[in-house]
């Protein structure tokens, strides 16, 4: 009894390992990221360790840092709280971004679906019917009733074999379209975030002109105002003041389209923040709320690249193409299923859970996909 045991055990010992070893191979290509280039510098030479400075209130010099990313939140850098608040709530206003983040969502959750096909599969069910068999049949039960009620309670099991790997291959895809739609929502992230600085940097720019074009023009009107009194007195002629008159209307034709695009520069951001342009936003930009970063992340243009979403998504695009010939490989190769059903079934609901109402079934199944070559 006890070597029967034993030749039990290691028969049962024996099939395990083969199905393990038999599950842990996929067929289809392994994606491999592309390497980087082995480089370390832009130039032959060393890279200064600050910027030139200026005399201005902002042309103070800037540190270079070495291999430092750029942070997340990127615009904080400029120290501006307008700016932070209204990109703050561009992000929880603009329908786009929204949509690509409930896409990832979904992504996400297709992935987790596919993943729970490595465990087995467990369903349980009660099923009471009402039943009339037809008279040339014979009777079903045993005891001739006909009508009859039939309750039925059962656990069903059931597990495939991931053999050639195309569950494997299949969540593998999921993954890399998932990734695909997570850098799609980085991007998305990005260019609004983008978007929303550079129009607010424009805006600061055209108010700056504005008021630059207003102190000029009241500079060239009081040059107007001291000729003509010139005029009056004999220290200046016609000519001088027609000149005066012609610079003092020029700068004065420079201001309305900079006061068109600065209005321009507003209806954008309230486009970006999703309002509508007679709501447009309460902060206002300008060049002296506005500070440059103290230090500059330096690293190369090869890990640049790495970061770009847009690049990050087109190779996980690849990734997915790739599993996806794992997944059509897989399909035509045959898939061993087990499974088991037990329960109870009883003409009556009382006493339905009881030994003489029990049944039970174990099944294997094995199935492939037939291949027709054609003729030559």
């Amino acid at each position: 009894m006890f070597d029967q045991s034993v030749t039990w055990f290691s028969a049962g010992a024996t099939a395990l390992a083969a199905a393990m070893l038999l599950t842990s191979c996929a067929v289809g290509p392994d994606f491999l990221h592309p390497a980087a280039p082995e480089v370390t510098g832009y130039t032959k030479e060393p890279l200064g360790p600050r910027t030139s400075s200026t005399d201005a209130p902002t042309g103070r010099s800037q540190r270079f840092v070495p291999g430092r990313d750029i942070p997340q939140e990127w615009w904080t850098l400029f120290k501006s709280k307008s700016l932070n608040i209204l990109i703050e709530r561009s992000l929880n206003n603009n329908p786009n971004l929204q949509s690509a983040i409930a896409t990832l969502r979904a992504a996400n959750q297709a992935v987790y679906a596919q993943e729970g096909h490595f465990l087995p599969l467990v369903q349980a069910n009660f099923n009471p019917t009402r039943q009339l068999t037809a008279g040339p049949i014979s009777p079903v039960l045993n005891t001739f009733a006909n009508p009859f009620n039939l309750y039925t309670a059962q656990v069903v099991v059931s597990y495939t074999f991931d053999v050639w790997g195309l569950n494997r291959r299949t969540v593998e895809e999921l993954k890399a379209l998932a990734d695909n739609q997570h850098f799609q929502v980085e991007a998305a992230y990005l260019t609004l975030a983008a978007n929303i600085a550079v129009a607010a940097i424009n805006e600061a720019s055209l108010r700056g002109q504005i008021e630059a074009t207003n102190e000029l023009i009241s500079i060239n009107t009081k040059m107007l105002d001291i000729l003509r009194r010139q005029l009056e007195t004999g220290y200046a002629n016609r000519n001088d003041v027609a000149l005066q008159e012609a610079a003092l209307a020029q700068v004065k034709a420079t201001l309305p389209p900079l006061r068109k695009a600065l209005q321009v520069q507003r209806d954008a951001l309230s486009a970006l923040i999703g309002v509508y342009p007679s709501e447009e936003p309460r902060e206002t930009f300008k060049l002296a709320d506005l500070h440059l970063p103290d230090e500059l992340p330096v690293s190369l243009p090869s890990l640049l690249i790495e970061q770009r979403p847009d690049v990050r998504s087109a190779q996980e695009q690849l990734h997915a193409a790739s599993a996806a010939i794992g997944v059509a490989t897989a399909s035509i190769l045959p898939n061993l299923t087990i499974g088991a059903n037990a329960g109870y079934m009883n003409t009556a609901l009382p006493g339905l859970i009881s030994a003489p109402n029990l049944f039970w079934q174990r099944r294997c199944h094995a199935d492939g996909v037939r291949r027709r070559h054609a003729a030559a």
